[in-house]
C-alpha cells in the first residue's frame, strides 16, 4: 500500500486538513535523494505542482515535450540550470522549437555567439537522454494514442494532444514537463481526469462566404478571447486535423484553451453526455473574424506556426510554383517532416523562399530583425508583436505567397 509523501513526517497538508499525495516507495526514496540531487530536485517540483493542485497521487506518462529550449527565452541563468543536472530522461522526451536551425544557422542569419550559446543549450539537453527533434508538433513524428497521459508544454501541442488525439496532458511549463520527464510520472489533476474534460461553453461559428470564412486560426484567435481558459465545444463545423491545429493554437494564444470538443468531430465530444442548452453560448462572428485581416506593408513573410504539416508543405509547393519570392519567405516545419518531403522542400526553396527546421518565428533572434511581419496563424498574430517586437498581419497561406512574391 503506498505510503505518504512525508514518511512517518507530520504532513502538511495533513495539518492543514487537505487530502494527501501519496508516493510509492520508490519514489519516496527519489525524494529523500536516494537516486541522486538531479532526480531529487525533479521530485521536489513535482510534489510541490501536485500539493498545489491537490493532487491525490502521481501517475506514469508515456511522453514529454519541453519548453524553455530557445536561448532567446531562457538566456544564460536557464542554461546555467540545465547544465547543472545530472540524470536521463525516464520517457521518451522531445523539446520545443529552438533559436535556430541546427543545420545552415548561418545561412538563415544567426550570429555566433548566439550560436555558441544555443549549441551548450542543445548540448545540455542531449546530455539528460531528451531527443533533439524540436518541435512544436511532436505528434507528426511519434504515434501518440488516446488515452495515454503526458507531460507536454507548448500550447498548441497541448491543444492538439487533448482534443484530437484525446490523450491526457495539462499545461506543463518547462521546469514541471523536465521534471515529468526524468521522473517518468506527473501529479494526477487537471486534465489528466476525465470528469475535468467535459464541455464548459458552446462556440458557434457564424458562416460566411470567401477565402477567409474557414481560416481556423483567426477564427480561433477570436474565440479564445471568448472562452478564455474554459473547455469550448463548436457547433456546426468541420474542420480537418490541420484545421484544428490551427484552432487550436490560437485559442491557446489568445485565451488558455488546453482542450477543445467539435461536436462529432474530435474523439472525446461523444464520450461527455450532456445538453448543450445547459451551457452558456457564444458566437464568432463573420465581421470579428474579417477585422483581423488588415492589409499592411510588410517586410517579410512566415509561415508555420505551428509547424507545417506534410500537407501543409505540399500546398506551399504548389502555391509557389512558377513563382519567385520577393521578400524574405520563411516557411518553417519540424526536421523529421521536411526530410519526408524533399520533393515539395525542393519545389519551395525554387522559389527563394526558404524551409526552416528547428525553430520558428517566435522564438529566432532572426525574426527580431524585421519591424513587420505577416504571417498566416492566429497564434503567430498573437504572438510576434510581444516575442519578436514587430507588427503581425494576418493572411491566408494564398495572401501570404502573394505578398511574398508580389
Amino acid at each position: 500500500m503506498p505510503r505518504s509523501l512525508w514518511g512517518g513526517r507530520t504532513n502538511l497538508r495533513e495539518r492543514s486538513g487537505c487530502k494527501f499525495m501519496y508516493l510509492d516507495t520508490s519514489d519516496e526514496k527519489v525524494l529523500a535523494g536516494e537516486f541522486g540531487e538531479t532526480p531529487q530536485k525533479m521530485m521536489e517540483i513535482l510534489v510541490a505542482l501536485g500539493e498545489v493542485y491537490e493532487a491525490e497521487k502521481l501517475i506514469p506518462i508515456t511522453s514529454a515535450q519541453v519548453s524553455g529550449a530557445s536561448y532567446k527565452t531562457i538566456g544564460k541563468w536557464g542554461l546555467a540550470w540545465l547544465q547543472s543536472l545530472d540524470a536521463r530522461v525516464a520517457v521518451p522526451t522531445v523539446l520545443n522549437p529552438i533559436g535556430m536551425p541546427q543545420e545552415g544557422w548561418r545561412e538563415f542569419g544567426i550570429k555566433e555567439e548566439f550560436a555558441r550559446n544555443q549549441a551548450l543549450v542543445v548540448e545540455a539537453y542531449r546530455k539528460l537522454g531528451i531527443k533533439l527533434e524540436c518541435t512544436c508538433t511532436p505528434y507528426y513524428l511519434n504515434i501518440t494514442e488516446y488515452g495515454e497521459h503526458l507531460a507536454w508544454s507548448e500550447s498548441s501541442a497541448v491543444a492538439y494532444a487533448n482534443s484530437v488525439l484525446g490523450a491526457r496532458t495539462n499545461r506543463e511549463g518547462g521546469p514541471s514537463a523536465l521534471a515529468a520527464a526524468i521522473i517518468g510520472k506527473t501529479p494526477y489533476y487537471g486534465l489528466h481526469i476525465v470528469a475535468n474534460r467535459r464541455p464548459q461553453v458552446v462556440v458557434e461559428v457564424e458562416e460566411g462566404t470567401g477565402p477567409r470564412a474557414d481560416h481556423w486560426g483567426a477564427i480561433g484567435h477570436v474565440a479564445g478571447k471568448k472562452v478564455g481558459n474554459r473547455i469550448p465545444i463548436f457547433e456546426g463545423i468541420r474542420p480537418n486535423r490541420d484545421q484544428l491545429k490551427a484552432l487550436g493554437a490560437a485559442m491557446a494564444a489568445t485565451g488558455a484553451v488546453a482542450l477543445f470538443h467539435v461536436d462529432k468531430i474530435t474523439p472525446e465530444a461523444r464520450v461527455f453526455s450532456f445538453k448543450t442548452d445547459d451551457l452558456e453560448r457564444v458566437t464568432v462572428t463573420q465581421d470579428e473574424v474579417e477585422a483581423l485581416f488588415a492589409e499592411t506593408e510588410v517586410e517579410a513573410v512566415a509561415v508555420g506556426c505551428p509547424h507545417c504539416s506534410s500537407a501543409e508543405l505540399e500546398e506551399l509547393a504548389g502555391l509557389l510554383k512558377g513563382k519567385t519570392t520577393t521578400k524574405p519567405f520563411y516557411i518553417f516545419a519540424a526536421a523529421g517532416v521536411a526530410k519526408k518531403n524533399p520533393d515539395h522542400v525542393a519545389a519551395i526553396e525554387r522559389s527563394g523562399a526558404r524551409v526552416i527546421t528547428d525553430t520558428c518565428m517566435v522564438v529566432s533572434p532572426r525574426m527580431d530583425e524585421f519591424d513587420s511581419i505577416m504571417v498566416d496563424s492566429g497564434k503567430a498574430l498573437a504572438y510576434v508583436p510581444g516575442m519578436c517586437g514587430a507588427l503581425a498581419r494576418i493572411g491566408t497561406r494564398k495572401e501570404c505567397v502573394e505578398v511574398a512574391t508580389g
